[in-house]
């Protein structure tokens, strides 16, 4: 809880957490007297008070005993303890005060404003220091088991080996991503290391840390901790570590040959159905069930990452809105606004034209993201120029030749059938069956594509329809 401007004296109450191990209350401008019943904390094993507006005895049982455990720096008021600390003795300094007419009075005063002096460059000193070489979490610190994960960036460099090539999963616009294992507990985790060099990254850094703060999904990447400080070479380091996901993302799987990997890497019609209903339902939560509405901006299929059980996650809040800051501030909303580009083919036609983050961008790049997982081809193809895009190839070919369109690698799967009889007749009415009904599921699929996917931001769907759409559609197909 240190950094923030909490007033007041320190709460009595936190004495009744028999349990608390470590408590940092550094930075604030808390006033008043230290709790005597924080000596009784006997599983307290680090205490922070340093540079607030304390005053008066600090105890001397309990943790207070011992001197490299606790901090009381920057509080000038406090006096007594024990004698590691080199505080004054209390009882001077009362006789001090009382003698306001005596010469003595004068001498303390001057030492008392040399030190003052001393103090005050030792405070911003030590803040300055403080703010680029210790962590700064985003959110209530996170845990890997029953520990609290607090990592340097020496962890992460053993983590990933020196951030070798051998660790390196994928870059982007903001920086690279390794894999890591973390030597305690042998997690495996994905470490997003931010390209400082470029000045917008480290807003994007921030909006990340205020996007994933308070959020908590099935469907979303899972943050767990962050790190901001310096590298071997003293320059800034800022990194962000995320729960692994060992399947990697669904722009792999839906554009990768089978080379690169040495094994099948193709997803099935029911696989994909399942990861765009999987994408809604995060999309769904952070525009209807966050406490403040959370536009994605940048969701595309290299954004979407996959688990074990090939359950998607939505990843990389890197350009990350939240509507409350939007909605309260006009001047922030233009220069948040006008910056927001997405990605190329996945953005929405109103942002390349200034337009504010809405909820209907995302859905936007939604209806992109679907054309792309069921027709095979990006957004950004060779073939698609002048007037024509995805959404319009798409739409052209509803319902009639909805096959033509489709991923060929989801054909060949699709159309067999364990009820197909050896004779020709019944073959080709099997067939038929699987064909139609394979058919009426794209077209089902390809039509909400469409439909979240319209130029217009009214004329779109939500995404609590999308996801009603496409679980129907499962049904039927399933």
């Amino acid at each position: 809880m240190g950094g923030n401007f909490f007033e007041g004296t320190i709460p009595q109450s936190l004495t009744l957490l028999k349990g608390l191990q470590d408590l940092d209350l550094s930075f604030n401008n808390l006033s008043g007297q230290i709790p005597k019943d924080l000596e009784e904390l006997l599983a307290l094993q680090s205490l922070n008070l340093s540079f607030n507006n304390l005053e008066g005895e600090i105890p001397t049982k309990g943790i207070f005993g011992n001197a490299s455990a606790i901090s009381v720096n920057g509080n000038d008021k406090l006096c007594g303890g024990i004698a590691e600390l080199h505080l004054p003795a209390c009882t001077n300094r009362g006789s001090i005060k009382q003698e306001k007419s005596s010469n003595a009075l004068r001498i303390v005063l001057v030492i008392i404003g040399v030190v003052f002096g001393f103090l005050l460059i030792s405070f911003f000193l030590t803040l300055y220091w403080k703010r680029r070489s210790k962590s700064e979490p985003p959110s209530t610190p996170p845990l890997i088991g029953e520990r609290f994960l607090n990592l340097s960036y020496k962890d992460l460099f053993q983590a990933t080996g020196g951030f070798s090539s051998a660790n390196f999963i994928g870059s982007g616009s903001s920086g690279s991503v390794y894999k890591g294992i973390i030597e305690q507990d042998e997690t495996i985790v994905a470490v997003k290391v931010f390209n400082l060099q470029n000045q917008r990254v480290e807003k994007s850094f921030m909006a990340e840390c205020k996007a994933l703060r308070s959020i908590r999904h099935r469907n979303l990447v899972k943050i767990l901790t962050s790190c901001s400080s310096l590298d071997s070479k003293g320059k800034d380091f800022k990194a962000l570590i995320y729960e692994f996901m060992p399947n990697g993302s669904l722009d792999d799987w839906l554009h990768l040959s089978v080379e690169v990997h040495n094994h099948s890497r193709n997803l099935s019609l029911l696989q994909r159905l399942n990861i765009a209903i999987d994408v809604a339902f995060a999309l769904n939560y952070l525009h209807y069930h966050c406490d403040v509405p959370i536009v994605h901006c940048d969701l595309k299929p290299s954004n979407v990452l996959l688990d074990d059980d090939m359950t998607a996650h939505v990843n990389d809040f890197g350009l990350a809105r939240l509507l409350l800051e939007l909605d309260n501030n006009s001047s922030q909303t233009q220069t948040s606004t006008i910056g927001i580009k997405g990605s190329i083919g996945y953005a929405a036609p109103e942002y390349g034209m200034g337009g504010r983050a809405t909820i209907q961008g995302d859905v936007f790049s939604y209806g992109i993201l679907l054309l792309e997982m069921f027709t095979g081809k990006r957004p950004t193809d060779q073939m698609f120029g002048d007037d024509l895009n995805i959404h319009n190839f798409a739409k052209a070919v509803l319902p009639i030749c909805m096959m033509q369109i489709l991923d060929p690698t989801l054909l060949p799967k699709e159309e067999q059938s364990e009820e197909i009889e050896r004779d020709a007749i019944n073959r080709n009415e099997g067939h038929n069956h699987m064909t139609g009904k394979l058919q009426d599921c794209i077209t089902s699929i390809i039509e909400i594509a469409l439909q979240c996917s319209m130029e217009s931001p009214r004329d779109r769907m939500n995404m609590d329809d999308v996801v009603k759409g496409l679980n129907l559609v499962k049904e039927k197909f399933s």
